[in-house]
């Protein structure tokens, strides 16, 4: 039985690679790369799984891309510092939890990136609507659910499926192959890259 369940679990996701958003996983990477040369920062988060998914792809971003020549990422994950998580939770409001270190951080122009399986968590979409109205450039990792971020960020990227593991699977796919296109092609980020 157990293993009925897994190859099922493993042809819907074999259905998801077949169908990868590579041309909008390769917008991602130049809007990185861009955001790179420019020196703009980029913040990701996300709850749960998810949050998990953005403090690795921030250690893989953040730390291997690195070579003679090579600008680094100004890059961090939001979830992070429990510290201030729970503050920002006990002292205002848990919806409040991303937008309120956001405030702290960020400047316009720089790059969020919120991986969300629903697209519906209300501390996700404050800190998107704050985001966009102080001029951040927003993307979203999102699942196969209607969200009000097709209306508010500026790039959306779906996974088609509505099963949690499969989507944040794919989610992490993403966040590799866009660490792994700069740590395998450095010379995408070289200081004498142009815009």
């Amino acid at each position: 039985m157990i293993e009925k369940w897994i190859q099922e679990y493993i042809t819907s996701q074999k259905l998801n690679l077949e169908n990868f958003p590579s041309k909008e996983v390769t917008k991602l990477i130049e809007t990185f790369r861009k955001a790179n040369i420019e020196g703009k920062q980029i913040f990701v988060f996300g709850n749960g799984g998810s949050a998990a998914n953005a403090s690795h792809f921030i250690n893989d971003l953040g730390k291997n891309v690195t070579g003679e020549g090579i600008k680094k990422f100004k890059c961090r994950s939001m979830n992070e510092s429990i510290a201030w998580m729970t503050a920002i939770g006990n002292d205002f409001s848990y919806e409040e939890l991303f937008c309120k270190q956001l405030e702290n951080f960020t400047t316009p122009g720089d790059i969020i990136l919120i991986m969300s399986v629903s697209g519906t968590s209300p501390n996700i979409i404050k800190a998107v609507e704050w985001s966009k109205a102080n001029g951040l450039y927003v993307v979203a990792l999102i699942g196969n659910k209607k969200t009000p971020l097709y209306s508010i960020a500026d790039q959306v990227i779906p996974i088609h499926d509505n099963h949690y593991g499969r989507v944040e699977d794919l989610h992490m796919l993403i966040c590799h192959v866009v660490a792994y296109a700069f740590i395998e092609n450095p010379e995408l980020v070289r200081q004498s890259s142009s815009t």
